[in-house]
């Protein structure tokens, strides 16, 4: 099934049309409504009428999060607060968050745009969905909560946390999709587990997992644990939330929602364009938003696009998985390092957990990392040689991948922090 047939199939030339009828009245937008934007296209010399074809959005500035700090809390919006119907704010920041807003026109438009990923991914009006999200400032659960509801689905509040009530909730309520993010999906399987309840006899069908990167193997590692299917969608609260790509049932990349942003690939480093395959920072421009209009923003997520149809019949582009951001890169004796790499390696390994940490130090001068992983409850014994076994071929693996030499110290199960929003797998000691 697919929610919108008119955009999610069609043509090219028509795409590019939208794209860049809405692009120039976004420009004009911003330019009357967002004194911050007008001063920096004045100061770069560059004018509404200038943007002629999609290639003049190179001409326009990037956005970054800073900017949206700077202008705190609304000195971006481009509407007066009485047209306002909600604030949300980012999480996991320090020091001020960064504020978005919605007219009455954003809110539609954002449920439609859902509906279109909770489609893809397969649910339908006969669907029962648990949000275990937490509802608050943080866009996730309202953004899926009143997509879910456009296309007719059941929905559950759970919110996040309480993780034994939510698997009661699983069980005696029949949900048949769970939203989360992936590492807390994996977290409640060992709970259903220590409650004696088979987390493959739920009548769970689907997961929709975002907030976080998933990698290949920990979508494996999901789908098998609970029998379910698995499907990546991507969003960010300064350009909407969620809705921007959803994947659907063949899970080979996200498709964009083209007639509402502009995505581009760019060389984090030099800011320049990065071909259809090849890798680079993801950066979205809003064609559609009323309250917050936002720029070439740069998300520092790292993806690249996909432009061949799907054989779902969806002709938009599409973003490959989220590999790492440029923001969480590790730098470890000179080498560029993504924790998903590393959890490649993990979720693999036989005798491990999902459940992992990275600890990086420093030695004098030198770097060390170290990757604290737990083991499960079987190999978890006194049997020193066969641990040391397994923490030497886990470190030559790591080796071959990344290129460095990371200590490997395998932990008891259950014995590293859990998290129920986004994990946090990395501590950054040579800060201190």
């Amino acid at each position: 099934m697919i929610w919108d047939k008119t955009w999610e199939c069609a043509s090219r030339k028509a795409i590019e049309q939208i794209q860049l009828e809405r692009l120039k009245a976004t420009v004009s937008r911003v330019y009357e409504k967002v004194p911050y934007y007008r001063n920096v296209l004045d100061s770069i010399g560059v004018k509404p009428e200038d943007i002629r074809t999609l290639d003049d959005i190179r001409r326009l500035p990037f956005t970054t999060k800073d900017v949206l700090r700077d202008n705190y809390p609304f000195g971006l919006f481009a509407v007066p607060k009485s047209e306002l119907l909600r604030l949300h704010a980012s999480s996991g920041t320090t020091g001020k968050p960064t504020v978005v807003g919605y007219t009455r026109r954003d809110l539609e438009t954002w449920s439609q745009l859902v509906a279109r990923v909770v489609t893809q991914a397969g649910l339908t009006h006969a669907d029962m969905a648990q949000v275990a999200f937490g509802y608050g400032l943080f866009t996730g659960a309202f953004g899926l909560h009143y997509g879910l509801e456009k296309v007719g689905v059941s929905v559950v509040p759970a919110s996040v946390g309480n993780t034994e009530r939510q698997i009661m909730l699983l069980q005696d309520f029949g949900s048949t999709a769970l939203i989360s993010t992936p590492s807390y999906a994996l977290y409640m399987t060992e709970v259903a587990e220590k409650m004696g309840i088979d987390p493959k006899k739920l009548n769970l069908k689907y997961g929709l997992f975002g907030s976080e990167a998933c990698t290949h193997e920990m979508r494996q590692e999901l789908e098998e644990r609970w029998g379910i299917l698995v499907t990546d969608n991507y969003g960010l609260s300064e350009v909407m939330g969620p809705g921007v790509s959803g994947e659907c049932e063949f899970q080979n990349g996200m498709h964009i929602a083209e007639d509402h942003f502009i995505v581009e690939i760019i060389d984090p480093e030099t800011g320049e364009p990065k071909d259809f395959g090849e890798e680079g920072e993801v950066v979205i421009t809003t064609l559609t938003k009323e309250a917050l209009p936002i720029i070439r923003y740069r998300t520092r997520d790292i993806s690249a696009i996909n432009p061949e149809p799907c054989r779902c019949g969806r002709t938009s582009v599409r973003m490959r998985k989220i590999s790492g951001r440029t923001d969480d890169m590790l730098i470890i004796r000179g080498v560029n390092v993504f924790p998903s790499q590393i959890e490649s390696v993990l979720v693999q390994s036989e005798g491990l957990t999902p459940n992992y940490m990275l600890v990086v130090t420093k030695n004098g001068y030198m770097d060390e990392l170290e990757v604290q992983v737990e083991v499960t409850q079987e190999i978890f014994t006194d049997r020193f040689k066969e641990l040391a076994a397994l923490e030497e071929h886990i470190a030559h693996r790591l080796n071959t991948v990344l290129g460095i030499t990371a200590k490997v110290q395998l932990v008891a199960p259950n014995s590293l922090e859990r998290f129920e929003g986004k994990a946090k797998r990395i501590k950054d000691l040579r800060k201190h």
